[in-house]
């Protein structure tokens, strides 16, 4: 059977359009690319690029050989180095001679003039530039290219593509391998690049930052749109509305007509027939017009909780500190996470954020410094690499056989639901799944071993926006203690109580989101003349008002997580009357005796949940003294 991933899209890139390219995963983003370089060929349609557009994209392959990194950047520029050899060429000839003929003089004044118009006296810092704001040291500039990694290979594609003259970059997720640092120099280049590109990410905050329109590929068609990703989404949304206003007030019309011609044919006569004929026939056109607006995704919601309530003290950390061959990662990291709490850890790739969650997992020891788990903690550790599975097992069977004794299929089919797995998608092997698919399984299960600690490594690493967006409903609901790894701001921003940045010498400390982390970094950075005359009082201060703020954030989150619960209890228990209320249970005994059971109990949870609530509004008004 042939599956049409997209048909009839029509769209045109002006010369500054910085264009954001979202869509789930398998939508056909990917193939438009290679559509568009010509690598793929269209059913339908065509596809103009005009005579001075240079498109400019990753190549598959990265050359390999004893080239180093740098040189390997640098040939990108092999124009401006043969323009550079044949001045040199001409110099030493004119320097032979002592004289040149004014032909040869003509062609060095025209060689100059190029290679000065392409900015060859820049092309070479420009290039070290590059590769240093995309993560490479400077030590790692004279390596071979053969010795990097996979993802080390595509940053340096990336610089390359960055550094050529094409006035068209296509680009295919370009902030995968990146790390915060560099995800932030590649938006500075971005949103000065003057030329036009179409950026294929699932990075709102990247997107939000770059691009200045959106085409969204969803249901084999393309919604386009002014404005970076919010924008358009708030576009979107609009849209719907107006579009279901305008579907439903056209089936009302229809349904007025059609009544009409019931009545015309209930008449009789012969003029009411032809009056009947007239309107079926208005009636038909109006559905001939009608067309079903796009609803938002279905949303299902699962409760994702921790079966045990923890300790107050979750995770302390004393000292700890990771050598490799002799060779400090990290050290002086000095930790405390409170039950509830929700961080963030942060830094440049290679500072040895993975290696604290495996030392704290308890899967590597420590080369110095201690830590430990409090009470009735339970620890569950999501990482990045995905092995260990049965590729013939379906994502049902895979989650079922984990977890059927503790709860039930109903359960079960909710919770793969609100991880999008809705349908026959269930029963799709593990072996075929996409990385983000595979991912949102391993997601899943650790959610259902209830623990009351996760430890999260990159979470959001191979989601589309919806599969981020669904894993962070859930871990927002979730009522433990997280430790999270990440380079995805949009999450950190919507989740965090507090950021760790993870540097050589320890850790540094951040209250709120991202945009209050890097606030936090601008005050620090202005105030740092003052606060060097003051040091000693400021460092107190500072202490002070971090905790003070640290507990206010704490209860505020502690108050709004009772108050959403007790609006979802309230709200089952208002379901839960209807259906007591309805002819079906008045009928039959046993369901109303089952019903009334589960009635009380959700009485019982939400007279606790209310008390909850008022300690937690004790307890923060304490705090902020209101």
């Amino acid at each position: 059977m042939t599956r049409v991933l997209f048909e009839g899209i029509s769209f045109e890139v002006d010369q500054n359009d910085h264009i954001g390219f979202v869509g789930v995963n398998g939508c056909g983003k990917s193939t438009l690319f290679r559509m568009i370089l010509g690598e793929e060929p269209a059913d339908e349609g065509y596809i103009y690029i005009g005579s001075e557009t240079k498109l400019g994209s990753m190549q598959q392959k990265v050359a390999s050989g004893n080239i180093s990194l740098y040189d390997y950047t640098l040939d990108v520029f092999s124009e401006l180095m043969d323009i550079e050899a044949e001045l040199d060429r001409i110099a030493a000839q004119i320097s032979e001679t002592g004289e040149a003929d004014e032909k040869l003089l003509a062609r060095q004044q025209r060689l100059h003039d190029r290679y000065y118009d392409r900015d060859g006296a820049t092309y070479r810092a420009r290039t070290r530039s590059t590769l240093l704001g995309l993560g490479f040291t400077e030590a790692e500039l004279s390596r071979p290219i053969d010795t990097f990694s996979g993802g080390q290979k595509n940053k340096a594609q990336l610089a390359r593509l960055l550094l050529s003259d094409a006035n068209l970059l296509l680009l295919d997720e370009p902030t995968n391998h990146l790390d915060i640092s560099s995800i932030e120099w590649l938006e500075n280049f971005l949103s000065s690049y003057r030329g036009a590109f179409i950026v294929i990410s699932h990075d709102r905050y990247f997107l939000d930052k770059v691009t200045n329109r959106t085409i969204e590929m969803k249901d084999q068609r393309i919604f386009v749109s002014r404005g970076n990703y919010s924008r358009h989404m708030e576009l979107r949304s609009t849209a719907r509305e107006l579009e279901m206003r305008q579907y439903l007030r056209t089936q009302k019309e229809i349904r007025r007509i059609e009544g009409i011609v019931e009545q015309q044919r209930r008449w009789g006569q012969a003029h009411n027939f032809i009056t009947a004929a007239s309107k079926q026939k208005q009636a038909d056109r109006l559905k001939e017009t009608l067309v079903r607006p796009e609803r938002d995704s279905a949303s299902i919601h699962f409760h994702f909780d921790a079966k045990e309530v923890s300790g107050n003290d979750v995770l302390v950390t004393k000292g700890l500190a990771k050598n490799f061959d002799d060779k400090p990662v990290f050290r002086n990291v000095d930790m405390l996470i409170k039950k509830g709490e929700k961080v963030f850890l942060l830094g440049d790739n290679g500072c040895g954020k993975t290696t604290l969650l495996n030392i704290i997992a308890g899967r590597l020891r420590p080369s110095a410094g201690t830590f430990y788990l409090g009470a009735h903690v339970e620890a569950a550790y999501y990482e990045q690499t995905m092995t260990g599975f049965d590729p013939h097992n379906t994502v049902l069977r895979e989650v079922w056989d984990k977890y059927y004794t503790t709860i039930s299929h109903t359960d079960i089919c909710n919770a793969l639901g609100a991880f999008l797995f809705r349908g026959d998608e269930v029963n799709k092997e593990l072996g075929l799944l996409s990385g983000g698919e595979l991912a949102r399984v391993q997601l899943l299960k650790l959610m259902l071993t209830r623990s009351n600690l996760l430890l999260l490594d990159e979470p959001t690493n191979h989601l589309d926006i919806a599969s981020r967006e669904a894993l962070e409903s859930a871990l927002e609901e979730y009522n433990g203690t997280m430790l999270i790894v990440t380079h995805d701001r949009y999450l950190v921003n919507r989740l965090a109580d507090r950021i760790f940045r993870m540097t050589p010498d320890g850790l540094e400390e951040y209250i709120g989101g991202y945009d209050d982390y890097l606030e936090a970094i601008a005050r620090k950075e202005a105030a740092a003349p003052e606060a060097e005359k003051n040091l000693s009082q400021n460092a107190i201060d500072y202490r002070e008002r971090k905790q003070q703020q640290s507990a206010v954030n704490r209860a505020k989150g502690e108050l709004d997580r009772c108050e959403k619960a007790v609006a979802k209890a309230e709200a089952e228990l208002e379901a839960l009357n209807a259906e007591l209320a309805s002819p079906a249970a008045s009928s039959d005994y046993k369901k109303a005796v089952e019903l009334s059971a589960k009635a009380d109990k959700l009485h019982a949870d939400i007279d606790a949940l209310y008390k909850k609530w008022e300690a937690a509004e004790a307890k923060l008004s304490e705090l902020t003294g209101e």
